[in-house]
């Protein structure tokens, strides 16, 4: 997995500081099932917001 993947989410629960996710691995789908055109058409499942 990449190290240093960046996320400007910063209301989920693996959002660090400089926008670096946190979490030990990111799950992402896809709204038109296996093929995504573009990002609009994807969301990251990994998102939990913080407590």
């Amino acid at each position: 997995m990449a190290k240093d993947v960046l996320c400007e989410v910063n209301s989920c629960k693996y959002w660090a500081a400089g926008n670096k996710c946190s979490a030990s691995s990111i799950y992402v789908v896809s709204h038109r099932g296996e093929h995504a055109r573009n990002s609009e058409e994807t969301d990251c499942k990994t998102f939990e917001p913080k407590l």
